[in-house]
């Protein structure tokens, strides 16, 4: 009997009769495999042999105000950026999905956690499909990662990897990675739409009935965004990013989902010789190489998640020797900087249709919020005229299309941040805060605070003259 085929996208796990370039669903191309077709009609995966629930046992609907609201403990580590991003600590039953570009250290991340567990009296496995258990020995052993109590499984089964979570019973388990399990009873390849959805329905099963806190290891696509179907990110119950420059020795651990604890928060790691270390302090590190006096640099407040950051906006603008400018940005938004752009020459009157136009966010830190368009404006305009700004201001607003500038959140914090590295002005929107706070913030923080409504305004206050002595403050000192 000739068995049934299906040809699945792999990118957002479409189905169709018969191969196509196009997928109908994503509009990716060349993205669909053939796969086997069931016939079983069974449940699988994550509720395989259950009748009701996770565990197998039947539940009776519930009133809302009847659920217990008894927070578990959580695995607090020793690893406070980590805290952060997972909103306090690692929640029992959790499933965790980790992705971020090859070599940019996610097992060794993974790796110093199950140690740091493991050392708090916790049964931790770490279960690797890529890594044979004495390339895991050598990594552990430069890492000085090797306590009595990490139990490591080289397999890529998923019963077998069943079997030993019995056997061992961890309280904390990591799966390293998940394109590398496979079922048995599934009939595509490894890392494959069907593959990825069984596989990851059933480590949450065990991670729900068992209690067990679950990191899965996920790969990335050359756009950066975590491989398989976008339902793998639905399933779990955190989604973290892992992103940094292989030039920089500077990682970001970025919370897009959370289910327990605020998303969009952030974990800054320094990649050394022994391991990533904690970066407690990033504006000081941000600025620490940060010239004075020079055109095109401004400083801005950028808020991820909770905490508010210090960077440095670099642009340079120059005469182009082509018809079409170039306009290039690293770490900023490529569309907010066109828009920059385009309000810099209607609403001020810069001829930038002739010249090219190049951005960065130093230290190799992604800045996404609106509030740092003032920023990137003035440093546009900085280059452009060569006037230098006031080497000890603070710069933050949105701006809209008519020049406007609008109001920002958490104006507190971010003004405390800049007050504690030695800054002596805050440039931020007249609108969106009370004047009578004004003066208790003044006051509060030792900092003068500077409202513009209009990018014209926020030019005149923040730019120097191109022309004649200017005497710099000494540099403040970081602490």
């Amino acid at each position: 009997m000739k068995s049934k085929t299906k040809f699945v996208c792999q990118a957002c796990a479409f189905e169709t009769q018969r191969w196509l370039g196009k997928c109908p669903g994503c509009d990716s191309w060349n993205t669909f495999v053939e796969e086997r077709i069931e016939q079983s009609k069974r449940p699988s995966g994550a509720f395989a042999g259950s009748s009701g629930s996770l565990g197998g046992s039947k539940e009776k609907p519930m009133q809302l105000s009847e659920i217990a609201t008894d927070e578990d403990p959580r695995y607090v580590t020793s690893i406070a950026e980590l805290n952060r991003v997972l909103g306090g600590g690692i929640v029992p039953g959790s499933l965790i999905l980790v992705g971020g570009d090859p070599g940019i250290g996610k097992s060794t991340l993974l790796l110093q956690l199950s140690d740091v567990l493991v050392r708090q009296k916790l049964r931790v496995l770490y279960v690797s499909g890529e890594e044979s258990a004495k390339q895991l020995k050598l990594r552990s052993e430069r890492l000085g990662v090797l306590p009595d109590g990490l139990f490591v499984l080289c397999e890529t089964s998923v019963q077998r990897i069943e079997e030993a979570v019995e056997q061992v019973k961890p309280d904390f388990m990591v799966i390293d990675s998940i394109q590398t399990v496979y079922h048995p009873e599934v009939t595509s390849a490894p890392g494959s739409v069907s593959q990825v959805r069984e596989c990851t329905g059933h480590f949450m099963r065990m991670a729900k009935v068992g209690g067990i806190a679950t990191v899965i290891v996920g790969h990335v696509t050359k756009e950066g965004a975590i491989a398989g179907p976008r339902m793998l990110e639905h399933m779990v119950d955190c989604v973290l990013y892992f992103e940094g420059e292989r030039h920089h020795s500077y990682r970001v651990l970025r919370a897009v989902k959370n289910r327990f604890g605020s998303t969009n928060e952030i974990g800054i790691f320094e990649m050394n010789e022994s391991g990533l270390t904690e970066v407690g302090n990033p504006s000081a590190l941000f600025l620490a190489e940060r010239p004075l006096g020079v055109p095109g640099s401004t400083v801005v407040a950028s808020l991820e998640g909770t905490r508010p950051i210090l960077v440095e906006v670099q642009a340079l603008v120059a005469p182009t020797h082509f018809v079409t400018p170039k306009r290039m940005a690293t770490g900023v938004d490529s569309q907010r900087t066109a828009m920059m752009l385009a309000v810099l020459e209607k609403r001020v009157g810069l001829a930038l249709q002739s010249h090219d136009a190049y951005v960065n966010a130093a230290g190799g830190v992604r800045l996404d919020e609106p509030a740092i368009d003032l920023a990137l404006a003035v440093s546009l305009a900085s280059s452009y005229r060569d006037q230098p700004t006031e080497p000890y201001d603070v710069i933050i607003g949105e701006v809209g299309l008519t020049g406007e500038v609008r109001a920002v959140s958490r104006v507190e914090q971010r003004i405390k941040e800049a007050a504690k590295l030695g800054f002596q002005r805050v440039i931020m929107p007249e609108n969106g805060v009370q004047k009578q706070q004004w003066s208790i913030w003044e006051e509060k923080f030792g900092i003068k605070l500077i409202g513009v409504s209009s990018v014209s305004q926020a030019l005149d206050v923040a730019l120097l003259p191109s022309q004649g002595k200017r005497v710099l403050t000494p540099r403040p000192k970081v602490t």
